[in-house]
């Protein structure tokens, strides 16, 4: 069984950073690309960034992009979302997923019913 936990969000003021982590339990961790997204009070849950099994490749949302960076450390089974210049409007419950695929382009990464394993979410808050 698959378990996904994320940790490392908070309060933040706006132009501040913070760093998420998802840690995957298992051992195939690397044989899967993994992505983020985050839903806001009232809003769909919406695409942030995707990676690919290697890493290789990253893909973002057009209103992260620039500000938020996706890694992955496969010897630790772990994957990460730097987020810089943070604005209120980043607000959201932030989960990470884990894709049915190894590589993955934009559609398939961006896309909500390819990922077959989701964590609990960690609240990010930006104050204006």
């Amino acid at each position: 069984q698959v378990q996904l936990v994320e940790s490392g969000g908070g309060l933040v003021q706006t132009g501040g950073s913070l760093r998420l982590s998802c840690a995957a339990s298992g051992r195939t961790f690397s044989m899967k690309a993994m992505g983020w997204f985050r839903q806001g009070p009232g809003k769909e849950r919406e695409f942030v960034a995707a990676i690919t099994g290697p890493g290789g490749n990253t893909f973002y949302a057009e209103s992260v992009k620039g500000r938020f960076t996706i890694s992955r450390d496969n010897a630790k089974s772990t994957m990460y979302l730097q987020m810089n210049s943070l604005k209120p409007e980043d607000t959201a419950v932030y989960y990470c997923a884990r894709h049915r695929r190894f590589i993955i382009d934009y559609e398939l990464g961006s896309s909500y019913g390819e990922y077959e394993h989701w964590g609990q979410g960690t609240q990010v808050t930006v104050s204006s």
